[in-house]
């Protein structure tokens, strides 16, 4: 099931000129890269820390600070794109982080 191309749309600022995208062949791909995008983030804030932490809440801070942020999730059964919000993005960055954390 989580393998389904999916297609995340982002506004990084409200301005409108920071739209873009960004696919990938699966929702934990996805997931993954939106957290990548926070990390070098991080990065870019802190260059002098070699090892960044961080907990959900900062992610979410990060999600919820973006412009706009939404998901078009391929379904096979319909052959066509299904748009997901920016709650579904942050329940679906949960799940990933708690699967990996076991």
């Amino acid at each position: 099931m989580d393998n389904r191309h999916t297609i995340i749309l982002m506004q990084m600022s409200h301005n409108r000129s920071t739209r873009t995208f960004m696919d990938y062949d699966s929702i934990s791909q996805a997931v993954d890269g939106i957290c990548g995008l926070y990390e070098r983030k991080l990065k870019e804030i802190n260059p002098a820390i070699r090892n960044l932490n961080y907990d959900i809440d900062d992610l979410y801070n990060f999600i919820d600070g973006l412009g706009d942020l939404s998901a078009l999730v391929y379904d096979r059964n319909i052959q066509a794109y299904l748009p997901y919000d920016r709650e579904w993005i942050k329940h679906k960055t949960l799940q990933r982080l708690k699967k990996l954390a076991q």
